[in-house]
């Protein structure tokens, strides 16, 4: 048995309910980035958190539910963060370059919450892996609308319409495949990533609405067919 020093001291004033979900929910990610949902117990997170057990399912249910939960949480902040980057008055490839390094800048601050979200919840599947589409689901919107106000301004708003939402869901694969590469490098900023990301794939972009479309030749085309 650990000594009384040992364990994590558990707090002897009442806190407000915001507060002790937020303790909860915290000690949750932690723990489960660290276990997986299936190998997380609700023993390591009360410890964690330094609450009993009865009060983690009187505020926030069974594991299942904690697992929810802290999946929506951080789906929340992750999103919340690339918004708050994205500055309306720049332009478009100006705004998804802050967002993307708002993006890497919270991969890096808050690795445990991308581990939940991108490798632990894709994990466990079901529900929980619905939750990540969605999330993804409105990153591909974020950037499909910068992708069509870049085609409007050059007036070409029908063709960036057509490849737009395609596109945008190329580039938010390509950005969360250089994430888990990017947890691994810390010594590359979230500025070189973003950068880099730019360069791969928005010039891309920018070829499309400006009219240059790679095409195959068609003789190659038809051989391989």
């Amino acid at each position: 048995m650990p000594d009384e020093e040992q364990r994590p001291e558990r707090a002897r004033t009442r806190q407000p309910r915001a507060v002790r979900e937020r303790q909860i929910l915290d000690a949750a990610v932690q723990v489960f980035s660290r276990h997986g949902y299936h190998s997380a117990s609700m023993d390591e997170i009360s410890e964690v958190a330094g609450v009993s057990k009865p009060m983690i399912y009187t505020y926030l249910g069974s594991k299942e539910d904690l697992f929810g939960k802290s999946i929506r949480r951080e789906a929340t902040r992750l999103l919340e963060a690339i918004q708050a980057g994205v500055q309306p008055d720049l332009p478009p490839d100006m705004q998804l370059w802050h967002g993307l390094r708002s993006f890497y800048r919270f991969v890096a601050e808050y690795r445990e919450s991308w581990t939940v979200l991108h490798r632990q919840a894709l994990t466990v599947g079901g529900a929980f892996a619905a939750e990540i589409t969605a999330m993804r689901t409105r990153a591909i919107e974020l950037v499909a609308a910068l992708v069509v106000s870049a085609g409007t301004r050059k007036g070409l708003a029908q063709q960036a319409e057509f490849s737009g939402a395609g596109l945008s869901a190329a580039l938010v694969g390509a950005a969360e495949s250089l994430a888990d590469w990017a947890l691994d490098h810390p010594e590359i900023s979230d500025g070189v990533l973003a950068s880099w990301l730019m360069n791969l794939v928005w010039l891309g972009f920018n070829d499309l609405v400006e009219g240059e479309v790679w095409k195959p030749i068609p003789d190659v085309a038809a051989s391989e067919g």
